[in-house]
């Protein structure tokens, strides 16, 4: 990693995700939002773990290829269970099928950041496993669970800071909000090894 230096004049999420937004502003640090464009596919005989890592670096170069003065924030999860990736189902069936194959199973969701600025020629990488275990689920909790929460736009199936941690067993992290998409203690890592500080510090006189 590069020194700590100038902070860049922006920093970019690339990402249009609402749970990634609400994250990142967290930190009250100003950001823009840009869609990055890449194929999501796995590769073929790809391990969850190294779509993650491969997803969240390819979304930062992306974005970061059009604003290469930016400061360009990349992330991507991946549920894995036992080496079977658990994206983001879709529709109510295939979210029906993950909850059920989860029922009394540990999936370890991984999640990994990318932060990128092309100018200053700085690149860091992180992953955050996250290990979920499910309770066994009934037939009709998880029917019950779809009904007042369909995350068919989650990995996994589940929303874990909603009605999805009554779901949950345990969780084990030691960086939280990667469970929700961008964890922020990695993140405040990468942003400040680029040079931004956080919390922002005000000039004083």
């Amino acid at each position: 990693m590069l020194p700590p230096a100038k902070a860049p004049q922006s920093l970019i999420l690339a990402s249009t995700s609402p749970y990634r937004r609400e994250l990142l502003s967290r930190l009250q640090s100003p950001f823009e939002v840009c869609a990055p464009e890449v194929d999501e596919t796995a590769w073929q005989n790809e391990c969850p773990k190294d779509t993650a890592v491969r997803l969240a670096l390819a979304k930062a170069q992306a974005v970061a290829a059009k604003y290469p003065h930016a400061l360009v924030i990349g992330s991507d999860q991946v549920a894995d269970l036992a080496g079977r990736a658990m994206g983001k189902p879709g529709n109510r069936e295939r979210a029906r099928e993950q909850l059920a194959a989860m029922s009394g199973r540990e999936v370890t969701f991984q999640t990994a950041l990318a932060v990128v600025c092309v100018d200053r020629g700085f690149v860091a990488q992180d992953l955050a496993p996250v290990r979920v275990r499910f309770r066994e689920l009934s037939r009709e909790e998880i029917e019950a669970y779809l009904d007042a929460e369909p995350a068919y736009d989650c990995a996994g199936s589940a929303k874990a800071e909603g009605l999805g941690i009554a779901l949950l067993d345990s969780i084990e992290s030691d960086d939280p909000t990667a469970l929700i998409g961008l964890p922020l203690i990695r993140t405040c890592r990468l942003l400040r090894s680029a040079g931004l500080q956080l919390p922002a510090l005000e000039n004083k006189q």
